[in-house]
C-alpha cells in the first residue's frame, strides 16, 4: 500500500498488537479552510500592535525578534496545540524526542544572528582563533555519529571504505573535490555560491542555471555513475528535500553539500542537536509568550489602509474574533496563506503554484532496552542502505546515556513524483499499518526490536515541507510570493524554497524587523537581515 520495500512489510504478522497512537496534524480543523464553514457573528474585536500567523520556527523567530526590540508583546496565533511546526517535540516516555527537524549545522560566525541566539541557548562557549564561534561540546552531536546497516551488518559513517569498490571511492573523492571548489567559488560581489540563509548565495546565472536540471541529470552529465556515490547524494536529496535526485533541482542537491563546507579540503559543519531535535530552539524562542499565544484557526487575513484585520475562529467553542492589527506577519506555507490573505491567490497565482510541498512519517519507537545489532555500536544517526526511510536517531545519544529505555525517531519521506499521491497513502493510512511498516523496516537490521517495543506513536506530515523542484529557486517566484501586501509580511521557509530552520530564522527576522520599523519609523536599530 505505501510502495516500495515498505509494501511488503505490511504483510507481516505481528505478534502483539504495537500499542501507539496517531499524533498531530489538526487536519480536519485545517481542511475547514478548504470549505469554510458558516461563521457566527463576530463575538470580540480586539486592538492589537502585532499579529503572527503561525507557531513554527519562522513565526517563532519574528516573535523573538520584536521582544528583542522592545516592540510590544505579538500575539501568536497557532491552530496546532504544540508550537513549532515541523520543529516540534513529544516529552512523553524516557526522554524527550522530536517529531521532525532534529539537527542545526553549526553557523558560521558571518552568520551572527544565528550565532546569537544560540549564544542565548548557551551553546557558544567563545570564539577560536580563527574567529569563528566554538561550540559547547555537549551540544555537538557525539560520536558515534552515524552508521549504515548493510551486508546483514552495521558499518561505520554513511560511505563505509569497506564496501566502497576503487572506483566508487574515486567518484567519492572527485565528488568531493567538486564540493571543495564550489565551496570556495565567490562571484563579482563576493558572494558564496551557496550560502546559508540561501539569500546571500551567488544569483550569478553560470550557478543558477543549476535550478533548470535535476540532480541526477548533473551527476550523469559529470560522470557520476556508481551506485554508492549516486545512493549518497540520493539519500542526502531525501535527507533535506524529501525528494529522489530524479526530482531535486541540481541547484538545491549541491547546496546541501556546499553550503556546509567552509572551503577546500575541510570537514562540513558540526550538527547541533538535543534530545527533542529542533524543539529545543523552539522551546527558547517561545519563552515569554505566554497569553499572548493563542490556539485559533485564522480564517482571513485582509489588508486595510491603517494595518490589517484578521478574523479568527476558536475551534472548540466556534467563537467568531477579530483582531486589528498594525502589522501582520504571515508565518504558514504558501498554500495556507494563500486561502487566508485576502486576494493572495488572485494576484499571485502564478507564482503560488510554484511551490509544492511532500509528505512525512515520523514514528518515535519507545523501547525498554537500546536496539542490538551485529558490526558497529549504535550511533546517533543510524540509516538503512536498502530501504525508502532515512533510518532513525536516538534521541537518548545526546544525553550520553547509552543502557536503559530509550527512544527511536525514524523518519520516512514519501517521494512520489506527484506528492499528492505520497500525501493520500499517507493519511489514509491507519496506526496499526504504520506502526508495522515501521517495525518491519527496522526489524531486520536488529538481534532483538519487537520484544522491546513498549509503543509506537506515528506523526503524519501530509504537507511536510516544500519541495526544491527544478525550477522553483530561481524563477522569481520566490520573490514574488514573499513581498509585502500592504501591511502583511510574510515569513516561512518556502520564501527559501527549502525547509531548514536557519531559512525560517532568517524569514522570521526580516519580517519582524520590517514590521517593527513600520511601527516605529523614526527608531534606530542595527538590521540583521536586509
Amino acid at each position: 500500500m505505501l510502495g516500495s520495500a515498505a509494501a511488503s512489510a505490511l504483510g507481516c504478522k505481528r505478534s502483539r498488537a504495537v500499542p501507539g497512537r496517531l499524533v498531530g496534524g489538526a487536519e480536519g480543523v485545517g481542511h475547514l479552510l478548504r470549505d469554510p464553514p458558516r461563521l457566527g457573528d463576530v463575538s470580540r474585536v480586539e486592538d492589537v500592535p502585532v499579529v503572527i500567523v503561525g507557531g513554527g520556527p519562522a513565526g517563532l523567530s519574528a516573535a523573538w525578534r520584536l521582544r528583542g526590540l522592545g516592540a510590544p508583546p505579538a500575539v501568536v496565533l497557532e491552530l496546532e496545540p504544540r508550537l513549532g511546526g515541523t520543529s516540534a517535540y513529544g516529552e512523553e516516555g524516557v526522554v524527550a524526542h522530536p517529531w521532525g527537524a532534529h539537527y542545526l549545522p553549526a553557523p558560521r560566525g558571518d552568520n551572527a544572528p544565528l550565532v546569537r541566539l544560540l549564544s542565548e541557548l548557551g551553546a557558544v562557549e567563545g570564539t577560536g582563533e580563527d574567529g569563528e564561534p566554538v561550540f559547547q561540546e555537549e551540544m555537538l552531536v557525539r560520536d558515534p555519529e552515524e552508521r549504515l546497516f548493510e551486508a546483514g551488518a552495521w558499518h561505520e559513517g554513511l560511505f563505509p571504505a569497506g564496501l566502497a569498490t576503487p572506483a566508487e571511492r574515486a567518484e567519492l573523492a572527485r565528488f568531493q573535490a567538486i564540493v571543495g571548489e564550489l565551496a570556495e567559488t565567490r562571484d563579482g560581489a563576493g558572494r558564496r555560491a551557496f550560502d546559508s540563509p540561501l539569500s546571500r548565495s551567488s544569483t550569478d546565472p553560470s550557478l543558477t542555471k543549476l535550478d533548470a536540471i535535476t540532480m541526477d541529470a548533473w551527476l550523469r552529465s559529470n560522470g557520476f555513475v556508481t551506485p554508492r556515490l549516486r545512493w549518497y547524494v540520493d539519500y542526502a536529496c531525501r535527507d533535506d528535500y524529501g525528494l529522489r535526485v530524479e526530482h531535486t533541482s541540481a541547484w538545491a542537491g549541491l547546496f546541501y553539500f556546499a553550503s556546509r563546507v567552509p572551503k577546500r579540503g575541510v570537514d562540513a559543519a558540526p550538527l547541533l542537536s538535543w534530545p527533542s531535535g529542533n524543539g529545543r530552539l523552539v522551546e527558547h524562542l517561545s519563552r515569554g509568550l505566554g497569553d499572548a499565544r493563542r490556539s485559533r484557526l485564522v480564517v482571513r487575513v485582509t489588508p486595510t489602509d491603517d494595518g490589517a484585520s484578521v478574523l479568527t475562529l476558536d475551534p472548540a467553542s466556534r467563537r467568531v474574533e477579530l483582531l486589528r492589527a498594525k502589522q501582520v506577519i504571515v508565518a504558514v506555507p504558501r498554500f495556507v496563506a494563500a486561502r487566508i490573505v485576502e486576494g493572495l491567490a488572485r494576484d499571485r497565482g502564478d507564482a503560488l503554484a510554484a511551490f509544492q510541498t511532500g509528505a512525512w512519517m515520523v514514528a518515535n519507537v519507545h523501547l525498554r532496552a537500546p536496539p542490538r545489532g551485529r558490526g558497529t555500536p549504535l550511533a546517533w544517526d543510524n540509516v538503512l542502505r536498502e530501504s525508502p526511510s532515512l533510518g532513525y536517531v536516538v534521541a537518548t545519544h545526546q544525553t550520553h546515556v547509552d543502557d536503559g529505555p530509550t527512544v527511536l525517531t525514524y523518519y520516512l519521506p514519501f517521494t512520489d513524483e506527484d506528492p499528492r499521491a505520497g500525501r493520500a497513502r499517507l493519511l489514509g493510512s491507519s496506526h496499526a499499518e504504520l506502526a508495522d511498516l515501521c517495525l518491519a523496516e527496522l526489524g531486520p537490521a536488529h538481534l532483538r526490536l519487537e520484544p522491546d517495543v513498549e509503543r509506537v506513536d506515528v506523526f503524519r506530515w501530509g504537507h511536510g515541507m516544500v519541495q526544491p523542484r527544478p525550477g522553483s529557486l530561481f524563477s522569481g517566484a520566490r520573490e514574488r510570493a514573499a513581498a509585502p501586501e500592504g501591511a502583511v509580511r510574510f515569513a516561512h521557509t518556502d520564501m527559501s524554497g527549502v525547509a531548514l530552520f536557519e531559512e525560517a530564522f532568517f524569514h522570521g527576522v526580516r519580517a519582524a524587523e520590517q514590521a517593527f520599523a513600520a511601527l516605529r519609523p523614526d527608531a534606530v536599530f542595527e538590521r540583521w537581515y536586509a
